[in-house]
């Protein structure tokens, strides 16, 4: 048997796989770019030793194949903005200059060109490489290395804050004398440095000339201008003031004028705030005006007055005597609150402001309307023995009644229309009675007139709402025209002593009343006069006359030393006391509208005896006293 036997052999590696080639492929050649490219840089490095990279470029300067001194000459050639640059502040006009270098800006040259020198020549081998590679493309710009001292900028910025700040200042208003001083405010300024120099950092970094304004903080004044309200002052004291009670020619009172000098002192300036804004306030001050106002007020008061007038028998209308007055009251405050108003307008003539009323009854009214057709009452009294003074007095005071209006309805008063009864109104000294003495006083005289007005009343049918009879008999109330005493006139007299005695009566008719007083002083008598409408009432009277009778007391013995001795002078004379009640009944359609009884009480009254000292038999016993004369009886 053949038998084949196969001998071993020694032992090998395995066959190396597909993965395993691939893997050494890569590796031999990256091992083989690295030796090239090791080389390569090499090879650069021997060629471009000593020198800057080309591509490598300042603000626009290349520096490439240059070397570190050729660069910084090249960049102190071509970037000379530290010296030659242009920095201008600028605030409100005014421009300051400086270059960067002044600012203390300045170039690192040799930083600068280290810093390009160095591109390209950082890194690894490969990457130092693949930088070279890249600057032949795209090159690289490198930025130049800077020394800005901000310590230099602030000082320098701060020299210029000094002559920009300023601090704010209010405006002011004031006086000096009569001339108007206005002192303009001023607005605070203040150079914001550090927000100066952060917006000059980036044209300054950035090797730019820069026209800068400099950053300054404004302060406002609340009021910056006070010269529109100087010239309004100023014109308000640039004439006198006139305060005038109205622009009738015929005004009595006034005007009162105030020069500049008392209208400056006069003159209230203040800040004032109106919607948000402040502003100076020129006016006359308040109370200045209403010390001024208030004195006047009282003597510019007027009631309103109806028109006087007489009633013509024969055409039976009425013509006007006296015009008709408005009536008015001073508006005070309103009055100061329109001199303020008008003398802001340029007016220095000014009107007060009243509140007026206008009279019930004008000048144009007519007989008709005030339904005024005929006399309806009219009375006469005498005064036969009166001295110039009494027929004076009588005069003056029934003058005071000549042409009034009594409205329908009203309450006439003696004492409210009679006015002042003095010397300075036209009234004399007479005799008049005050307390138990009849003595001299001004306005003796006045009752006769009240006596007459209470007769036409009384006969005429109209109520009497107040009437006071004489404390004693006055034979002059009981004079009849042939000079005779008529004691039946006795109880209707009526006395008035204002303001606390006063006669009144009502016009209870719906008709106005007209009332005419006439004195006749060669006939010494007074008539009164009552013109109206005639209702129809009729007025029947009665007298009880004098009763209850009474004898004076003894005569009243004074000594008076301007009397010589021996002389005896009776200065006031005696009367009978007595009582007398007088009845009226007032009709209509025989119908009773008033039925009076007026009750007097007459005192008896003393004589009164003046002697001089010394004078024999006075006073006179009592057996040889006369009671109604200072004689002494045998």
């Amino acid at each position: 048997m053949n038998t084949t036997y196969r001998t071993p052999s020694h032992s090998q590696p395995a066959a190396p796989t597909t993965l395993h080639k691939t893997l050494a492929i890569v590796i031999g050649g990256l091992a083989l770019a690295g030796i090239l490219s090791l080389a390569a840089l090499l090879m650069l490095q021997l060629a471009t030793a000593g020198i800057i990279l080309k591509g490598v470029s300042v603000m626009g300067v290349e520096l490439g194949g240059m070397s570190r001194t050729e660069a910084a000459a090249a960049l102190q050639t071509k970037l000379p903005y530290p010296a030659q640059g242009l920095i201008a502040l600028e605030d409100q006009g005014n421009i300051w200059t400086f270059t960067p270098q002044e600012l203390d800006l300045y170039i690192d040259y040799g930083a600068t060109v280290e810093s390009a020198f160095q591109i390209g020549r950082q890194g690894l081998p490969w990457q130092q490489l693949n930088r070279r590679v890249g600057l032949w493309g795209k090159g690289h710009p490198v930025s130049p290395q800077l020394l800005l001292d901000e310590r230099v900028l602030r000082q320098q910025l701060n020299l210029l804050a000094d002559q920009i700040n300023q601090p704010m200042i209010e405006a002011n208003l004031r006086l000096e004398g009569t001339q108007v001083v206005a002192d303009p405010g001023q607005i605070g300024r203040i150079v914001d440095v550090e927000a100066t120099i952060a917006a000059l950092k980036p044209p300054m970094t950035g090797l730019l000339n820069a026209n800068q304004p400099l950053i300054v903080k404004e302060y406002h004044p609340t009021i910056l201008d006070a010269s529109a309200q100087a010239e309004s002052a100023q014109q308000i004291l640039s004439q006198p003031l006139v305060i005038r009670v109205s622009d009738n020619p015929n005004e009595l009172l006034g005007p009162w004028e105030f020069s500049p000098d008392t209208v400056a002192g006069m003159l209230k300036i203040e800040r004032v705030s109106r919607n948000g804004e402040e502003s100076f306030e020129v006016q006359l001050d308040n109370n200045a005006l209403y010390n001024i106002l208030l004195p006047l007020s009282p003597s510019l008061k007027t009631y309103a007055q109806n028109a006087r007038f007489v009633f013509n028998d024969e055409t039976r209308q009425i013509e006007p005597i006296q015009n008709s007055v408005v009536g008015r009251e001073l508006l005070v405050e309103e009055t100061v609150d329109f001199i303020n108003q008008q003398i802001q307008l340029g007016n220095h003539t000014i009107s007060m402001v009243f509140d007026e009323t206008a009279p019930q009854v004008p000048d144009t009214a007519t007989a008709d309307e005030l339904g005024i057709t005929e006399l309806v009452s009219v009375e006469s009294s005498f005064f036969y023995g009166s001295d110039n003074g009494r027929i004076q007095n009588i005069a003056t005071a029934s003058s005071q009644f000549h042409g009034i209006l009594v409205a329908p309805g009203e309450t006439f008063s003696m004492v409210d229309n009679i006015g002042d009864i003095s010397l300075d109104s036209g009234y004399a000294e007479a005799w008049i009675i005050y307390g138990d003495r009849t003595v001299k006083g001004v306005g003796g005289g006045v009752c006769q007139v009240s006596t007459t007005l209470f007769r036409t009343v009384f006969f005429g049918g109209f109520p009497v709402a107040e009437r006071w009879p004489h404390a004693y008999r006055v034979y002059y109330y009981e004079l009849t025209q042939s000079g005779a005493v008529n004691k039946d006139l006795a109880g209707l007299d009526a006395t008035v002593y204002a303001p606390v005695v006063d006669f009144r009566f009502t016009n209870d008719t719906p008709y106005w009343l007209l009332m005419e007083t006439y004195v006749d002083t060669a006939a010494r008598k007074l008539t009164w006069k009552f013109y109206s409408t005639s209702d129809g009432r009729q007025v029947e009277w009665s007298t009880t006359g004098l009763t209850n009778t009474e004898k004076p007391p003894y005569p009243v013995y004074e000594v008076n030393k301007d009397l010589n001795k021996g002389q005896i002078k009776q200065v006031d004379w005696a009367v009978d006391g007595a009582t007398v009640v007088v009845t009226r009944t007032v009709t209509r359609g025989g119908e009773v509208i008033h039925n009076d009884t007026f009750n007097t009480v007459y005192e008896p009254w003393s004589a009164v005896c003046e002697y001089g000292p010394g004078t024999k038999d006075y006073p006179p016993n009592d057996n040889k006293r006369d009671r109604y004369s200072c004689k002494a009886k045998d």
